[in-house]
C-alpha cells in the first residue's frame, strides 16, 4: 500500500501548504466543467467555488474551502490501481473508493484530520490522463461540512474530465514573464514549480530524447558578487538534469536585452539511448531573480536549433 500512502501524503502536503480554512456557501454544481488554468484537468466546481488566483484550482471568495488541481506522472494512476487490488483484505487505514468519470475510473480517498486546532475533511482523487495522471485535493473545514458534504464532493469528483493539451497562450499567460516568440515550438508545458515552462517539438508520448527543446524559468539564487558569475553559471550548467558525461565547451559574459548575462555551452549525452546533445544555458541577471534559459538539441540538429533558441531568448520580457 505504499502508493496509496504516497497519494495521501501528497494530499496532506499540498493541502497543508496551500489551503486556508473558513466558511463557504452553496453545494450545487455549476453548469459546465472548468479547466484549472495551465492544467489538463477540469471539473465542474461546486457553486461558491471560483478559479483560484494563487494556485491551480478553485476556492471560495474568502479563501476558505479550496480545490487544488495538479498533474502527476502517468504511472502514478497505475500504481494506485495496483496497490488497491493488492490490498483486498483492507489492511490500509485509508481505503480508496472508485468513481466513474468522463476520463475513466478514478480512485479517491476521504480522511478526517486536524489542521492546527480545526477539524477538517480531506479528499484526494487520481484519474487517468493517458500521458499523465490527474490529481485533485480538497479540504473542507468542519464548519463548512454541512454544506460541502461527502456526497457533494463526490459529485464534483464525478464531473472530472481531461484534455489532451493546454492552449499555448494559456500556458504562457501564467508565467511571471512574457514570451513573445515561441520559435515555432509546438508544445508549451508548465513545470510544477510554476515559474518555468518547457517548449518542445515533442510531447510525453514521443519523448524528448531525440528532440529539440527549451526550459525557461526564474531561479531565486544568484551570486552575491559579479565576479562569481562565471563559477555560478558553470555550476548551474553542470546541474542540468538528464545530461551525462558533460563537457564544458564555453562560458563567458554576454549582454542580454541590454542587461548582464552569461552564456555557457556544453556537450554530453542524454536519454536511454545516450543521444549526443549540445546544450546552451543563458543566465540573465536581474533583481531579485535570475532568468535561466536552457536549450538542448541532438548534436546533429544543433545548427538549426540554435537560432530558434536565440529567438525565444530575445523575445522574453518582464511583465
Amino acid at each position: 500500500m505504499k502508493s496509496i500512502r504516497f497519494l495521501s501524503a501528497v494530499a496532506l502536503l499540498v493541502v497543508s501548504l496551500c489551503l486556508v480554512l473558513g466558511l463557504v456557501v452553496g453545494p450545487a454544481l455549476a453548469a459546465e466543467p472548468v479547466f484549472a488554468p495551465g492544467t489538463r484537468v477540469g471539473l465542474t466546481p461546486l457553486v461558491g467555488l471560483v478559479p483560484a488566483k494563487a494556485f491551480a484550482g478553485f476556492e471560495t471568495e474568502d479563501h476558505s474551502v479550496k480545490v487544488l488541481v495538479a498533474e502527476l506522472p502517468a504511472e502514478a494512476y497505475g500504481e494506485v490501481a495496483k496497490a488497491l487490488k493488492s490490498d483486498a483484505t483492507g489492511t490500509s487505514s485509508v481505503h480508496p473508493s472508485t468513481i466513474e468519470t468522463a476520463a475513466g475510473t478514478a480512485y479517491f480517498t476521504t480522511e478526517t484530520a486536524v489542521n492546527g486546532a480545526v477539524s477538517v475533511r480531506r479528499y484526494s482523487m487520481i484519474i487517468p490522463g493517458g500521458t499523465f495522471s490527474g490529481y485533485v485535493a480538497v479540504e473542507v473545514p468542519e464548519n463548512a461540512g454541512k454544506i460541502y458534504t461527502d456526497d457533494a464532493v463526490r459529485q464534483m469528483f464525478a464531473s472530472a474530465v481531461v484534455r489532451k493539451e493546454v492552449p499555448v497562450e494559456e500556458s504562457l499567460g501564467l508565467l511571471p514573464f512574457k514570451v513573445s516568440d515561441t520559435a515555432d515550438f509546438k508544445n508549451v508545458r508548465l513545470l510544477p514549480v510554476g515559474a518555468a515552462a518547457i517548449l518542445s517539438d515533442n510531447d510525453e508520448t514521443t519523448g524528448f530524447d531525440h528532440s529539440t527543446f527549451m526550459i525557461v524559468g526564474l531561479i531565486g539564487s544568484k551570486p552575491s558578487q559579479a565576479d562569481d558569475r562565471d563559477r555560478f553559471a558553470q555550476e548551474m550548467a553542470r546541474s542540468i538534469p538528464g545530461i551525462r558525461e558533460a563537457h564544458l565547451t564555453m562560458s563567458e559574459p554576454v549582454r542580454i536585452d541590454s542587461g548582464p548575462g552569461y552564456e555557457t555551452r556544453l556537450d554530453g549525452v542524454s536519454g536511454k539511448d545516450n543521444v549526443p546533445v549540445t546544450v546552451v544555458q543563458w543566465l540573465r541577471f536581474g533583481n531579485p531573480a535570475v532568468m535561466r534559459i536552457i536549450g538542448i538539441a541532438p548534436r546533429d540538429q544543433w545548427e538549426k536549433a540554435f537560432p530558434r533558441f536565440r529567438a525565444v531568448r530575445d523575445g522574453i520580457q518582464a511583465r
